[in-house]
């Protein structure tokens, strides 16, 4: 067990330090942990919904930090480079999350034009039914995105830090609201990068 939290604790470190150093990108996390709750809270209640919440608003809010206003060029609080970063990614790095957005933009047409998505389901007739096919269509790729990327670091890592990041991206919403609550108010002060003094600079990549 205290290796997987210290696992844990690591993953949720690099995260951080890596690819979250815009302070827009912190506060687009901030928001996105509070709707991404909302979704959790939906899944009880209408687990469509909870999807599309989680897809629509939680998950646009969240990439969007990452893919527009996270600085890109060389890291010099860490000392890195950002080939390096994404290399090294644990989860989804940019690369992996435009493959995995390109397929949920691609849900929609493939739900419209096979309603019955050859044969698995049964077909909607209504726009109201379509709407609620598709928003169960994006939680199953939400739970398959999840899972084929613990069974890759399963097969390539061990079974400690692939269980330690699945932990991490379901408990992401609470930690996210811990640590970046401030960054709003530090945004609107006109700080547009986190300094990081907390972050020691490591060895040279």
């Amino acid at each position: 067990m205290s290796t997987f939290l210290q696992t844990l604790r690591t993953q949720r470190w690099d995260d951080h330090r890596y690819y979250h150093q815009s302070r827009i990108n912190q506060t687009l996390h901030f928001i996105s942990a509070l709707s991404f709750l909302v979704a959790y809270a939906l899944l009880f209640i209408d687990p469509a919904l909870a999807a599309i919440v989680g897809w629509c608003f939680s998950m646009t809010t969240r990439q969007a930090g990452h893919f527009f206003f996270e600085p890109r060029g060389y890291d010099e609080v860490n000392d890195c480079t950002d080939a390096y970063k994404e290399a090294v990614k644990v989860g989804y790095n940019l690369q992996r999350k435009i493959v995995l957005l390109s397929v949920w933009v691609g849900l929609p047409v493939l739900l419209w034009l096979q309603p019955a998505l050859f044969g698995l389901i049964q077909p909607a007739t209504d726009l109201g039914g379509w709407v609620h096919d598709l928003g169960m269509a994006w939680l199953a790729l939400g739970v398959a995105g999840l899972l084929f990327r613990v069974v890759q670091l399963w097969l390539r890592d061990g079974a400690i830090p692939a269980l330690a990041w699945m932990t991490k991206i379901l408990t992401d919403p609470v930690h996210d609201l811990i640590l970046y609550h401030r960054a709003p108010l530090a945004l609107w002060r006109g700080e547009r990068l986190d300094p990081m003094h907390h972050v020691q600079p490591g060895s040279r990549h």
